[in-house]
């Protein structure tokens, strides 16, 4: 039971940081009409993710998985369960007629969780 809360807390930390980053790019992106470059939002999401991470140390600085191997476990579980959230959100957000961000969708969610579970599966205590 305490492994579920551990790796509940680890997808509430990685769902919570998206969400916040996404409400922050819907504010900047109204004014930019032209979409950008794949490659270099994919090196922004990745490196927005391990900021997100290294402040998620700061807030919570030893890990939520006690045991290492289902540490490493969940260095993939965790992400894809958030990019497969985030695309929901982005299905859901398109179905009801609202912008729809890369980081809705699965793979710029995912990448964006695994560099902020790579930052934390790295530095945390």
């Amino acid at each position: 039971m305490e492994f579920l809360l551990e790796l509940l807390l680890e997808f509430v930390i990685q769902i919570v940081g998206e969400a916040l980053f996404e409400l922050g790019l819907h504010s900047l992106a109204e004014p930019f009409q032209k979409p950008p470059n794949p490659w270099l939002a994919a090196l922004g999401y990745a490196l927005f993710g391990a900021i997100f991470g290294g402040i998620s140390l700061w807030l919570f600085p030893h890990h939520m998985v006690i045991s290492a191997g289902w540490r490493l476990a969940n260095l993939f579980l965790t992400p894809a369960l958030a990019g497969m959230c985030m695309s929901l959100i982005g299905f859901w957000r398109a179905r009801h007629g609202y912008t729809v961000l890369r980081i809705d969708h699965f793979s710029y969610g995912f990448l964006f969780a695994l560099c902020l579970a790579l930052v934390r599966f790295q530095w945390a205590n």
